[in-house]
């Protein structure tokens, strides 16, 4: 186990970069085997614009990246935070790790982007997309990433996390980010049974249809427990979905001006 922890925690940028890519080229070569919809878009201007706001996310990921090593030096040299605070073996403190981060900073950040009006208006950005597919997963307002990344941040300080733990989970995210996002269809059978685990494409795809209910719903990452234990969990047939936002301008999804300024733009009415 020490060593499997190891080999995260020694993670070179160039090794994540080549785990990015192998995700990538993996889903894109699925998306064109077995598509879910059939989407009728130039597909590499429409990725393109999607991999604009990749872009600043990896620029903003540098400056997360200092943050985190000088987060790992407190909480060390404090012995600061819950897994400091209680001995438990390698494979429960990753575990419990893996389940704080999962429930906190991704389910319990993406509720918060749904309920909070002024956080609402940057993640429509991420849902404003009219053609969902693998590159949607990284479609995010700048803004609405580095919300995302503090709480992810304080997280990891409350628990005290080993660098190691965090950096496998994010690992298991990058794949999940592609794998919830990409325009693939799965066995129905298989896809309903993996969603009692996990959330699965087909599970995602009802989070992006263009109104309520179903976009308040299924906001889990990897676990789809929580969405069940909060009772925003829904499966229904994915034929009945139509993606984007039912208060934006669906032909402007691939608009970069007017998609930066979507959480500024007061002509945009929400209820939230």
């Amino acid at each position: 186990m020490e060593e499997f922890l190891n080999y995260f925690a020694a993670l070179t940028t160039v090794q994540k970069i080549i785990w990015v890519g192998i995700c990538l080229a993996f889903f894109f070569i699925l998306e064109n085997l077995i598509p879910l919809v059939k989407h009728d878009y130039k597909r590499w201007r429409h990725d393109g614009v999607n991999l604009f706001f990749f872009a600043f996310l990896m620029v903003i990921n540098v400056a997360y990246g200092v943050a985190l090593v000088g987060v790992t030096k407190w909480t060390t040299q404090l012995d600061f935070g819950i897994l400091n605070w209680f001995e438990m073996p390698i494979w429960l403190g990753l575990v419990v790790s893996f389940v704080a981060l999962d429930l906190v900073s991704q389910y319990f950040a993406h509720f918060l982007l749904h309920r909070v009006k002024w956080m609402w208006k940057l993640h429509m950005v991420h849902h404003s997309d009219t053609k969902v597919d693998l590159t949607t997963g990284v479609r995010q307002h700048p803004i609405e990433f580095i919300l995302r990344e503090a709480l992810a941040l304080i997280t990891f300080a409350l628990f005290g996390m080993p660098v190691a733990y965090y950096l496998f989970y994010r690992t298991v995210t990058i794949f999940f980010t592609y794998w919830t996002h990409a325009n693939i269809r799965l066995p129905q059978g298989l896809d309903k049974a993996l969603s009692y685990i996990i959330i699965t494409p087909n599970t995602h795809k009802f989070h992006h249809h263009f109104e309520r209910p179903w976009t308040d719903t299924n906001f889990g990452n990897v676990l789809s427990i929580w969405d069940r234990i909060f009772g925003t969990f829904t499966y229904d047939d994915t034929s009945k979905i139509q993606y984007g936002l039912d208060v934006t301008d669906g032909d402007r999804d691939e608009d970069i001006k007017y998609q930066l300024g979507l959480p500024f733009n007061k002509s945009i009415k929400t209820d939230y």
